[in-house]
């Protein structure tokens, strides 16, 4: 939808008289389909009859229903019901009797050729509805049409007249939100009203359009829940769309200048609702479904559609992929950082002191001398449990570190070798396994303690020797797997790379562009390491913008799959990445969206922290018992559960963040082309 009709048809929304009245006072927003029978604050009963119900083509479970308050005509109030089954009449127990009884006499009791008289046919054409009370719809003193999520007051329920609303009502029922309709240039299309899996009276009504605010997902929290092919895909790229689309129109960029205070500077918005720098956005694809071409979406995949403003990487080299690999003997923090993620569901003593071991470089490197010797040793060491656990090293690849002559003879008699000047990794491990096996023997260590005050090896250089020999004490055997333990992550490494992957998305990130991280050829521990580094230095760059004062332009977090990455639902660790993302993202402006058919797995935090919630078809009451924790998808629950996967496909329950209520929608397909 272009722009120019966009706007005339948010234009029409907002003209819509919720209150408007013929000349003889009659209601002119819908048809008349029953009367409460009682009514309170959250519920409401009505009185309906088969032919007002067939007059409005129905009237099916989760509709929504208006009822007008008609005592005093110049009242403008309507309070905003939802459909949620049958209610059982007064007069219901007198006409199952008389059925029963016309049964076992086996007479006709419908069509042409019912022998029903005209009274009992009037008594059984009468049913009662259960309903929801959703708010209230008033005036204000200005005359603008506003919403409330609650009854303020309610009258005698035969004071009361229900109509279900004609489709320009709902199209403002569907589209209201905050206290106003959907209005801001920025506005999308992500679907249609939809009610019911059966559509033959719906089929024959004309659809309503729903809206949605891109402002609702960014920064914000998005779940996306369904079973496999339901429709979870789709949505995330009508999302995804939405968002490029305020991206081209964001009028700074980061290395700009923003003109006004500080406070102007960091507002993530301008004045007309557009974020004010492009929005990065990183899609961790674990089906590549994203990245790559395939027959189920026909040339849909994001890849296709955006281009231009597309940039993959992937585990293993492929044809127009960046590689996510890392040098580890070059890049020694961020293989460090693989490795203690790759070691932190292993136990054992000696792995906590390896995993606790300080590589980065102190500060002090460059004036003081037994730092920087201590901190060479580390560091030497730690490649040479690389080397042998198989990394591959560069081509000429060596160490620097200091010896001194009685260490160096203790590994070399004749003192031929010399670590300062530099040396193999082969000649490196050999060097400090003998240094190992000789530690608690050598009377040189011993020696070395007296006269310095402390030992020779810190309790780092300690972990890493024990990881590096294999052996847990000076002198003992090989027991453990030591340096082993790193061969599961071997492939993670490259001989070549300038630049770490992860800088480089984030520069990209920076810029507003789409990153696509496809995870498919990758085993289920080498996806959850790629996603959780990349999470931790993207928050990381984030908290770093934040404290020193500087804009961060919204990052949107993409995840399929989410119950692969996420920590599980009694995981009570809220240190994790993805708690922090859903806990903290929101002042970092960083966004949240991952789409599962697992809700149970998810973990509680997240799903506290979670504002929008699009819900498809889910096959079991664990999923539905979860679900009906948040807002009102109580009222959806048993439907969730009846609906078929497959011919339902894209039929959501939606709550946004400026929703006051669950809306049914139909979600537009994601087309190649918007004409489509």
């Amino acid at each position: 939808m272009g722009e120019l009709s966009f706007t005339n048809e948010i234009a029409k929304i907002a003209s819509t008289d919720l209150f408007r009245r013929n000349s003889d006072g009659e209601l002119q927003t819908g048809i008349f389909v029953g009367r409460p029978f009682y009514l309170d604050y959250s519920k409401a009963y009505l009185l309906v009859a088969d032919s007002w119900k067939l007059k409005a083509r129905g009237i099916p479970q989760g509709s929504f229903l208006l009822a007008y308050y008609e005592n005093e005509p110049d009242v403008s109030e309507a309070v905003l019901l939802r459909v949620l089954g049958p209610a059982k009449l007064p007069t219901d127990d007198d006409v199952i009797s008389s059925m029963v009884e016309y049964y076992k006499d086996n007479l006709r009791t419908s069509g042409r050729d019912s022998q029903l008289d005209d009274f009992t046919r009037y008594e059984f054409g009468f049913s009662g509805l259960e309903c929801r009370i959703l708010g209230t719809f008033y005036k204000d003193e200005d005359g603008r049409t506003r919403f409330g999520a609650d009854v303020e007051n309610f009258y005698s329920a035969h004071n009361y007249s229900v109509i279900k609303p004609n489709d320009e009502v709902l199209e403002l029922i569907a589209n209201f939100r905050e206290g106003e309709v959907a209005g801001r240039p920025t506005d999308v299309r992500i679907g249609t009203v939809r009610y019911s899996s059966s559509r033959r009276f719906q089929a024959q009504e004309k659809d309503v359009p729903v809206y949605v605010s891109p402002q609702d997902f960014l920064g914000k929290r998005t779940a996306l829940f369904g079973m496999t092919r339901t429709g979870k895909s789709n949505t995330v790229k009508k999302i995804i769309q939405a968002t490029v689309s305020m991206t081209e129109n964001a009028p700074y960029r980061l290395d700009q200048p923003v003109e006004g205070t500080a406070d102007e500077t960091l507002e993530p918005f301008t004045g007309n609702g557009l974020p004010k720098y492009p929005v990065g956005q990183i899609i961790f694809d674990i089906n590549g479904e994203y990245a790559n071409p395939n027959l189920q979406d026909e040339g849909t995949a994001i890849f296709e559609m955006f281009q231009d403003q597309t940039t993959r990487f992937s585990t293993i080299p492929k044809q127009g992929f960046k590689v996510m690999k890392v040098n580890f003997y070059r890049d020694v923090l961020s293989g460090f950082e693989l490795v203690r993620s790759h070691l932190g569901d292993s136990t054992g003593n000696y792995l906590e002191s390896f995993r606790a071991v300080d590589l980065e470089k102190p500060d002090d490197y460059d004036t003081d001398y037994s730092s920087r010797t201590r901190y060479d040793r580390r560091v030497a060491a730690y490649l040479c449990c690389l080397y042998r656990a198989g990394f591959e090293p560069p081509e000429g690849f060596t160490v620097h570190f200091q010896g001194n002559r009685e260490l160096n003879r203790m590994v070399k008699a004749d003192g031929s070798i010399d670590p300062s000047t530099g040396i193999s990794l082969e000649e490196a491990s050999n060097w400090f396994t003998t240094i190992w096996d000789n530690y608690d023997s050598d009377p040189y260590f011993a020696n070395y303690k007296r006269d310095k005050g402390h030992e020779w090896a810190d309790e780092d250089l300690k972990a890493i020797l024990v990881m590096l020999t294999r052996k847990k004490s000076s002198g003992g055997t090989a027991t453990i797997d030591g340096y082993r333990k790193l061969r599961g992550i071997s492939e993670l490494h490259t001989e070549t790379v300038d630049k770490p992957f992860e800088e480089e998305i984030i520069e990209e990130l920076r810029n507003g562009r789409i990153i696509i991280v496809d995870l498919s050829q990758g085993d289920p521990e080498i996806q959850s390491l790629y996603s959780e580094r990349i999470c931790r230095k993207i928050f990381a760059d984030s908290m770093d913008r934040f404290v020193n004062s500087k804009p961060n332009n919204f990052v949107q977090f993409y995840f399929e799959e989410a119950h692969n990455l996420f920590p599980k639902k009694e995981d009570k660790d809220l240190s994790q990445i993805y708690n922090r993302i859903a806990k903290e993202g929101a002042k970092l402006n960083l966004g949240l969206l991952y789409a599962t058919q697992e809700v149970s797995s998810i973990s509680s935090n997240i799903l506290k922290n979670t504002q929008n919630w699009f819900i498809a078809h889910l096959n079991n009451e664990d999923e539905t018992k979860e679900i009906k924790k948040y807002y009102d998808f109580g009222d959806f629950a048993d439907s969730l559960v009846r609906f078929s996967a497959s011919s339902d496909k894209g039929f959501v329950r939606m709550k946004t963040y400026s929703n006051p209520f669950v809306v049914p929608v139909q979600i537009d397909r994601f087309p190649k082309n918007e004409e489509e």
